[in-house]
């Protein structure tokens, strides 16, 4: 199976990459600057053909372009769109709106460009499945504490969006879902996340394994329960 993954340099994205290769499968890994993405090298060594590092800025069609181009030349089995930003967590007075916009464009708009670009390859594909990481955070039913606003807001604006995207592309046989990760322990969650990123990417691509058109546009967590919108 041919997987590509956004946001592969490190945390989650990298532990995707890792896994993945570990159990066979080929990987086209997005990483937003190449040269700095040392962790990935002895992955690359180790793997032979079966790992290919791409430049991709999610937030820049010429970068998205430049991408697809490359890894539209094979089918793509699974797309897991896993390239994040947290934004500022800051109370409404102190809102930076320039940041705002960064993390919509990032954690909103940033899936949709690259589910698009990709679109191609995934209909020629074998797995015909999209995974987006998203949070619990973006869901308006478990919001009871307020704050974080850029990306709760950027995670709900993903969450509907995902939803469209199961309707409209259910015709061509392609499944699209949501994934909670859980608090991981990344640069992004920091120290105290009770979650080790091997845990709760090993649960994600158990899910991803299982997803058929009947989960399409549905919302799960590392361990496969379904999440409230």
């Amino acid at each position: 199976m041919r997987y590509v993954i956004t946001g592969a340099s490190r945390g989650i994205g990298f532990e995707f990459v890792q896994q993945l290769l570990r159990r066979g499968e080929t990987v086209d890994a997005g990483v937003r600057a190449p040269e700095m993405a040392r962790r990935l090298e002895p992955l690359l060594h180790e793997s032979g053909n079966r790992l290919r590092i791409h430049a991709l800025d999610v937030t820049c069609a010429d970068s998205v372009r430049a991408f697809a181009a490359n890894v539209c030349r094979e089918p793509v089995d699974v797309l897991i769109n896993n390239a994040g930003v947290s934004g500022q967590w800051v109370g409404l007075h102190e809102l930076d709106f320039e940041d705002l916009e960064r993390t919509f464009a990032v954690n909103a708009l940033g899936p949709l460009r690259i589910t698009s670009a990709l679109l191609p390859a995934l209909r020629h594909g074998v797995g015909r499945k999209v995974a987006h990481v998203t949070s619990r955070m973006g869901s308006l039913s478990s919001n009871t504490e307020g704050g974080a606003y850029a990306y709760r807001m950027s995670k709900a604006a993903l969450n509907m969006g995902v939803r469209s995207m199961a309707n409209d592309l259910r015709r061509d046989g392609l499944a699209c879902v949501l994934l909670h990760p859980g608090w991981v322990q990344t640069d992004m969650g920091g120290q105290d996340a009770p979650l080790p990123a091997d845990d709760s990417v090993r649960g994600m691509l158990r899910v991803i394994d299982g997803v058929s058109l009947d989960h399409s546009g549905r919302f799960f967590d590392y361990e496969g329960a379904e999440i409230p919108w």
